[in-house]
């Protein structure tokens, strides 16, 4: 997970794919498809309005990067994005406006055709950067339609290819597959074969039925309850990052920064999740380890967050491409929780507890509570989240073919923050506000994690009968209390 800066664009000659005009042109003539936007799409979509009619624009379009190897042959390629863009249903509907609601439209996929256009040579990178920055910003736009495009870097050794998406068509999840699928169907044009695969599900069909699920609900509810207390006890707001971020709340919207590195290797990864699989795993020792730091560092008695978690419930939607994300709100009593174990036990049980709840869109319960959370900014809370990207197909080649996904780090008053399991170890990717207080709060709270990290897998190796590796002071994952952590904190 990066942004367009840190994935070494080349330069070489750009060719871009967008949907034909004539297909756009009759777009606009479709009438209404009966299937509703999701409510994580219509949120979005009325928060990106919001802000736009407050006088900034802010590109939160996501994308994704990877090489082909080799002289590549364009019309195999344009072949290979058009069949991938036919197998996904959700990147041929869109969602317009009538009146202050939203409706959904979508073309039929015989309907759907490419247009490439050479764009030219780019001998600088750095140029080339910037122009595909703002080509993605205007047509990866949330307000707009069609919202993605396709773009190749073509060189006499190999191409990169660049894809942009609005939020509403795809997560991070979804992202990650591209670069296995793409590379499949364009080995099997070179080859004059066909990709025999069986269709998948599509993502306008999950909006439906999620939908319609969500409308069945009213303020009543269990659920809407729990987001109640839980929203109650964060001062009637939904939580934000828990460290100084040095923000004015009567300032403007500020930029954002990107902080993208590596926290550890795959052999303290791999430790690392032994020692918490007990406990639900890597994203349980994550948020044990964060609620420890920000206990100390933010003085605050509970942790309190929303995780994200995918809404992929059944094997049906695991192929698919879309916005497949809810969240649960947790809360962990750092006041009570002495060391990391005790931590990992309180994350344990909160996230049994309230997993279920990421099952109801975020936006519906919003919308029951009747509170008055104004889209003000693109982000309605922070996160950190987790992703084990290990089995997705092709993970294990993501390095020799530079294959990345893609942030748009532009503007925001909270942090985001993705932790992935690659092959190669932990990942830490986050955008946070770009203040002065903001960045050294960031790299406390990553040098503070990759730490316990590192303390919990090594002690974890020691116990398992393992020689552990001595490198400085290993703090152990059961003494690794407040008062270390106070100590820490003030170097």
């Amino acid at each position: 997970m990066t942004d367009l800066q840190r994935c070494e664009i080349r330069p070489g000659r750009l060719v871009e794919w967008t949907l034909h005009p004539r297909v756009v042109e009759a777009a606009s003539r479709l009438p209404d498809d009966a299937r509703p936007p999701a409510y994580v799409q219509e949120s979005h979509v009325r928060t990106a309005r919001a802000v736009r009619r407050a006088g900034l624009f802010v590109p939160t379009w996501l994308g994704t990067a990877f090489d082909i190897p080799g002289r590549v042959d364009l019309d195999v390629l344009e072949g290979a994005l058009r069949a991938w863009t036919l197998r996904h249903e959700t990147l041929r509907s869109g969602l317009r406006w009538v009146g202050e609601e939203m409706r959904r439209f979508t073309l039929d996929a015989d309907a759907v055709a490419l247009h490439r256009a050479e764009v030219g040579d780019f001998p600088d990178a750095v140029a080339l950067t910037r122009y595909l920055q703002d080509r993605f910003d205007h047509a990866a736009d949330a307000l707009t339609w069609p919202n993605f495009i396709f773009t190749a870097v073509v060189r006499d050794d190999g191409t990169s290819v660049y894809l942009a998406f609005d939020h509403t068509n795809v997560d991070a999840y979804s992202l990650q597959r591209i670069a296995a699928e793409i590379h499949e169907l364009y080995a099997a044009g070179l080859e004059g074969r066909a990709v025999e695969r069986t269709p998948v599900a599509s993502y306008v069909d999950f909006c439906a039925t999620e939908r319609a699920s969500a409308d069945r609900i009213d303020d009543t509810h269990a659920i809407v309850a729990r987001w109640r207390e839980f929203i109650h006890r964060c001062d009637g707001r939904l939580p934000a990052f828990p460290l100084d971020l040095g923000l004015d709340p009567e300032a403007p919207l500020p930029r954002q920064k990107l902080m993208d590195e590596m926290l550890v290797d795959a052999s303290d990864a791999a430790a690392f999740e032994a020692y918490c699989r007990p406990y639900g795993g890597s994203l349980s020792g994550v948020l044990a380890a964060t609620a420890l730091i920000v206990g100390e560092a933010g003085g605050q008695q509970v942790y309190r967050t929303v995780v994200p978690f995918h809404t992929r419930a059944h094997s049906q939607w695991a192929d698919s491409v879309g916005w497949y994300v809810g969240g649960a709100p947790i809360e962990v009593p750092v006041a009570r929780a002495p060391d990391f174990d005790g931590a990992l036990a309180a994350v344990r049980t909160a996230l049994r507890e309230n997993r279920p709840l990421s099952r109801m869109p975020i936006a519906r319960v919003l919308q029951l509570l009747g509170s008055d959370f104004r889209p003000t900014s693109p982000d309605l809370y922070s996160i950190v989240s987790f992703v084990d990207a290990r089995g997705i197909p092709g993970a294990e080649r993501w390095q020799d073919l530079k294959a990345c996904a893609l942030l748009r780090v532009s503007y925001g008053d909270q942090v985001c923050a993705w932790i992935t399991r690659l092959h190669e170890g932990l990942q830490f990717a986050s955008r946070y506000p770009d203040t002065g207080v903001a960045a050294k709060s960031m790299r406390l709270y990553v040098e503070r994690l990759r730490e316990i990290i590192v303390s919990v897998a090594r002690e974890g190796v020691a116990r398992s009968g393992s020689p552990a590796r001595s490198v400085g002071t290993v703090i152990s994952p059961r003494r690794f209390n407040s008062r270390q952590s106070a100590s820490l904190f003030k170097e």
